[in-house]
């Protein structure tokens, strides 16, 4: 048996910072496992490359989850599965979250979790190899410029840097965009190292459980082509697999609900409720309308002709709408004015798109159009996940709950009047002439809510199925060791057990960041 002093599952955000760190040491031997394949399609380089990759098999798990509303469509939360993991195949987004996210994670009992710690760790990523750029929408005919403008008109600050302060803001999205080019977490930390002596990379490798000795991680079973091998860990074994794959690795490997996993055919090895549960996701709502003139990218962008020329330019110049993140325009508001710190995400973009189907990618109008996603900050309904089967391939079953507390229906709600105020109002307003997308006759705080069940997305932001914490009772504790075991991690979204406001993959490459720390002592 082949043994290394760490071994990593999961390459993903999280996992690439660790490998990079932890194999500082050249005496250290770390190895970094991951079920996909090497990032090598050049669309993972491309920006609005990942309209295509979060639909592929090749390189996204798609994992479907319960029907929660009876108008709904087959909903499917993808995840990377290549180096980079998520990173390689998001929309790039890049926030940092607000400081009293991470100094609530301290006074819930997580000390080393706030804000003095992990703030200056983002600038210290941010000068290690991770672009971060707001990248203006030279193509959009204006109309984001003019998104900019209206919210200005409403109060909101205009800011170049939209992780300047926590008030509320809007401005262009920062992402994770290096001239024209994707930076994923393995373009900025794993392949500048991967060449490291005490480094392996092990792709197209599936961890298959965890192996224990009593009650001590002593490696993991692998398997690649048909084939299974085990590997010591001479240390630790570190989880990074996200937050639906990491509950799954821990359940078929022992670790979790005792029910749950006798009816999978699993033998028990601690009976842990809490892991895949407390789970919490953004639910999007999404509003829609159609403009007055051919403006914005649907004209440059909704044949496969007018897709290809604007593929040629970005070749060429590596400008135009390809260049540019998933959502060109971002604000975070209040949605009471008596708050002290924003409640509500707003993602705008010049472009209006047909209904999604999953495993396609997603159709954009004839008609020109712009649209608006938002969504509660900080979520406080709680979904769970299980697996059903001892197969550590086989899809969870999966259930969001989204918005099921009075408090996420609420702001819920007051977000998405604030994203119809912010398009009621000039310069934006002179260019609609329609709401298509619930549509006017949407008006009760129901309707609304139905509306964003059945039109509307995930966030692609779960976290909580393995929430860290003081507690008998949380799956880890503050320094993210499993409670019950020994030489057991996790590192990934699935720890956190409050939701950072914002987008995920630098908050989570962050906390690994910080993790390594503790991981070395």
């Amino acid at each position: 048996m082949r043994e290394f002093d760490y071994v990593i599952v999961g390459a993903g955000s999280a996992g690439c910072v660790l490998a990079n760190r932890l194999s500082e040491d050249p005496a250290t031997r770390v190895l970094l496992v991951e079920a996909g394949g090497w990032d090598s399609n050049p669309l993972i380089r491309v920006p609005k490359g990942f309209a295509r990759l979060m639909d592929g098999t090749r390189t996204a798990w798609q994992f479907p989850v319960e029907p929660f509303h009876p108008s709904a469509r087959p909903e499917v939360w993808p995840r990377g599965r290549t180096l980079g993991g998520s990173s390689s195949i998001n929309g790039m987004v890049y926030n940092r979250g607000q400081r009293a996210d991470y100094d609530e994670l301290e006074r819930l009992g997580n000390p080393g979790w706030g804000w003095d710690t992990i703030g200056p760790i983002f600038t210290e990523m941010e000068r290690s190899g991770l672009a971060v750029s707001a990248v203006s929408a030279t193509e959009s005919d204006g109309l984001c410029e003019e998104m900019i403008a209206a919210g200005v008109n409403l109060g909101w600050s205009h800011e170049r840097d939209l992780n300047a302060h926590d008030g509320e803001r809007i401005g262009y999205t920062m992402a994770t965009i290096r001239h024209g080019r994707r930076v994923s977490a393995s373009a900025a930390f794993l392949h500048p190292v991967r060449r490291r002596a005490n480094l392996t990379v092990a792709t197209r490798t599936v961890a298959l459980r965890i192996l224990f000795d009593k009650d001590a991680a002593v490696g993991v079973r692998l398997g690649r082509n048909g084939r299974t091998v085990d590997v010591a860990a001479a240390r630790e074994v570190v989880v990074a697999c996200g937050s639906i794959a990491t509950p799954r690795l821990l359940q078929v490997s022992g670790i979790g609900p005792a029910g749950v996993l006798r009816a999978a055919g699993v033998d028990v090895l601690l009976d842990r409720p809490a892991v895949g549960a407390r789970m919490r996701e953004h639910r999007v709502f999404k509003l829609q309308f159609r403009l007055a003139e051919d403006l914005g990218y649907n004209r440059r962008l909704n044949t496969p002709a007018r897709q290809a020329m604007a593929g040629l330019k970005y070749l060429l110049t590596r400008r135009g709408p390809i260049a540019a993140p998933v959502y060109d325009v971002l604000a975070f508001v209040k949605t009471r004015p008596d708050l002290d710190r924003p409640d509500a995400q707003l993602l705008m973009a010049p472009f209006s798109a047909g209904p999604q189907v999953p495993g396609e990618q997603l159709p954009l109008e004839r008609e020109p159009g712009v649209n608006c996603l938002g969504h509660v900050l900080r979520p406080d309904s709680e979904g769970s996940l299980r697996i059903t089967s001892p197969d550590p391939e086989a899809p969870p079953r999966i259930v969001p709950n989204y918005l099921a507390t009075e408090y996420d229906r609420g702001v819920g709600v007051a977000a998405f009047r604030r994203m119809r105020e912010l398009f009621a109002t000039d310069p934006i307003a002179k260019r609609i002439t329609v709401e298509t997308l619930p549509g006017p006759a949407v008006q009760d705080d129901a309707d609304i809510i139905d509306a964003a069940l059945e039109h509307g997305y995930c966030g692609y932001h779960a976290i909580g199925t393995c929430a860290m914490g003081p507690h008998d009772d949380d799956v880890v504790d503050p320094e993210l060791r499993v409670r019950g075991v020994a030489n057991l991690r996790v590192v990934d979204a699935s720890v956190l057990p409050i939701m950072v406001s914002g987008n995920l993959n630098g908050p989570v490459m962050a906390m690994a960041w910080h993790a390594s720390d503790l991981i070395q002592g």
